[in-house]
């Protein structure tokens, strides 16, 4: 088993799999969730995202916050939506749901419903 990116499935795998896979991976996690139903049908910066979940009593720093927004990103639940301005430093991303239902078929194989 690796855990570094390097391994590759096995060739028998189905591509919905690896997809299944990785929605499963990005929603392990209900930080996850409450970051997800915050968004919801609005844009949301990441440090509203941020205060939120303090607000909810998650315990995280803010890289742990990246985190989670990185793996949901990765998965293609959300994406970035723009940027905020301000300052003279980094601009902020501003976060959207580019997923809102998860449809697998399980009968399809490689190369169909294109």
């Amino acid at each position: 088993m690796c855990n570094d990116g390097s391994c590759k499935p096995p060739e028998d795998v189905p591509p919905n799999w690896l997809q299944l896979r990785n929605f499963v991976r990005a929603l392990r996690f209900p930080t996850r969730w409450l970051i997800i139903r915050y968004i919801g049908n609005e844009s949301r910066s990441t440090r509203e995202i941020y205060e939120y979940l303090i607000k909810k009593g998650e315990q995280l720093t803010r890289s742990g916050l990246y985190y989670h927004l990185s793996e949901l990103k990765n998965a293609g639940i959300i994406e970035v939506a723009g940027y905020i301005e301000e300052g003279g430093g980094a601009p902020e991303k501003v976060w959207r749901l580019k997923t809102k239902k998860i449809v697998i078929n399980l009968l399809e194989t490689e190369g169909e419903g294109d």
